[in-house]
């Protein structure tokens, strides 16, 4: 059988030339139990529409099946039917990759194990600061001790592979980028960066100063030695060096919003990336007017960072995943 990453490179090399998405992210709903600072979807949204998984699938295939599909909120497990979306997706298939991204607040073994048999790949929790600062960022008490314990347990019992930290880079908590990978180490798990941006909230004291963007470049270096040694930092050193760039220079040019990426909403209808929830699409053909015309460079998010790069950057991204596999076979083997 072809290795799963093999498939998912095809596949992207197939959309990346012929004009289609890579990665797309459904954000299955806006309701969250949390209200984090740095994000517009704080709180539940009672009469909110929903789209079926069937619909879901659907819209998928109008955008020639993806290989990485990334299911978001809000917070995901407060859907009822989240379980059935997910393997409506999968359809007895590898593909696509699925990330499930949460806050982790209503995760526990059971629901990991009903994701996992659904047909998540990877389990991507949030954290933004190595201890209880974490609580009060995200406006949820309790939140870091629930994560110290499920975290960890679910690492050491199921193997953690699967499983890896996310962090949004901000002006509070850039200085402890560092600790945070220590902190995901310390727990059996990966963790993966991106960097904040005001286009959600239009708060700029969570931006970074120059001064500051100074800091966190030789914290990234840091990171990228931490990498080598070992840890499983799942960024590659381009995207590290890129999130630095994007601080410095206020945004990145040539935006794929649309294009390279692009936001399935609850109901099933498209926005070009999160940031943009206004602009409200329901056919992949006007999209794309938006995609060639499309000037934005004011973010360097996750589903940017990872889709929005060259050819080139993908191999490298390959064979980090290629060294990265070795490492957990080494984990399970001994």
């Amino acid at each position: 059988m072809v290795p799963v990453w093999i498939r998912i490179f095809a596949k992207g090399v197939r959309n990346y030339y012929s004009g289609y998405p890579i990665c797309v992210s459904i954000e299955v709903t806006h309701s969250c139990t949390a209200n984090c600072r740095h994000c517009d979807k704080g709180g539940m949204k009672p009469n909110e529409e929903r789209a079926e998984p069937e619909e879901y699938v659907k819209r998928l295939k109008e955008l020639r099946s993806p290989p990485v599909v990334q299911i978001s909120g809000g917070e995901p497990l407060v859907r009822k039917d989240i379980y059935d979306v997910i393997t409506a997706l999968k359809d007895g298939d590898e593909l696509p990759y699925i990330i499930f991204v949460t806050n982790g607040s209503l995760l526990d073994e059971k629901r990991y194990l009903k994701l996992k048999e659904a047909g998540a790949d990877r389990i991507s929790i949030s954290l933004d600061f190595p201890d209880k600062r974490h609580d009060s960022f995200r406006r949820l008490p309790g939140l870091f001790d629930h994560l110290s314990q499920i975290v960890p347990y679910l690492a050491e019992r199921y193997g953690g592979c699967d499983i890896a930290l996310n962090t949004a880079i901000t002006r509070e908590n850039f200085p402890y980028i560092c600790d945070i990978a220590v902190k995901a180490r310390e727990w059996g798990v990966g963790i993966s960066y991106s960097a904040y941006t005001t286009l959600r909230t239009g708060d700029e004291s969570l931006m970074l100063s120059k001064e500051e963007s100074e800091r966190l470049e030789n914290l990234m270096e840091r990171l990228m030695r931490m990498q080598m040694s070992g840890y499983r930092i799942l960024n590659t050193p381009c995207m590290l060096r890129r999130t630095v760039r994007y601080f410095k220079e206020g945004g990145i040019p040539n935006c794929g919003a649309g294009r390279r990426f692009l936001v399935i909403r609850p109901d099933g209808t498209m926005n070009p990336c999160s940031m943009l929830p206004h602009l409200i699409f329901n056919s992949f053909d006007r999209m794309k007017e938006f995609a060639g015309e499309n000037e934005c460079d004011s973010c360097y998010v996750a589903i940017r960072a990872y889709s929005d790069r060259k050819a080139s950057e993908f191999i490298a991204e390959g064979r980090l995943m290629i060294r990265l596999a070795s490492q957990d076979r080494k984990r399970w083997t001994s």
